[in-house]
């Protein structure tokens, strides 16, 4: 999934963290959400700003992550 559209940083905003569309909900905030047990349609009817893509754009830069740490490892 393309997510350059959708995950946001900036400097000045919660740290320069990967936030979601410019808003002050981080990518790690949703991870959180996820493994604590939440579904994706519990997330989505408390945060109704949010999208199902949003949800799939922190997934997808989380392994995105992931990959880029594994390869730097000896």
């Amino acid at each position: 999934m393309q997510y350059s559209h959708i995950i946001t940083m900036e400097p000045g905003k919660r740290g320069g963290k990967p936030c979601i569309r410019g808003m002050r909900i981080t990518v790690y905030d949703v991870l959180e959400y996820l493994a604590a047990g939440m579904t994706q349609q519990e997330i989505l009817d408390d945060f109704p700003y949010l999208t199902a893509d949003d949800i799939r754009a922190c997934l997808s830069y989380a392994a995105k992550r992931e990959r880029s740490m594994l390869a730097v490892q000896p």
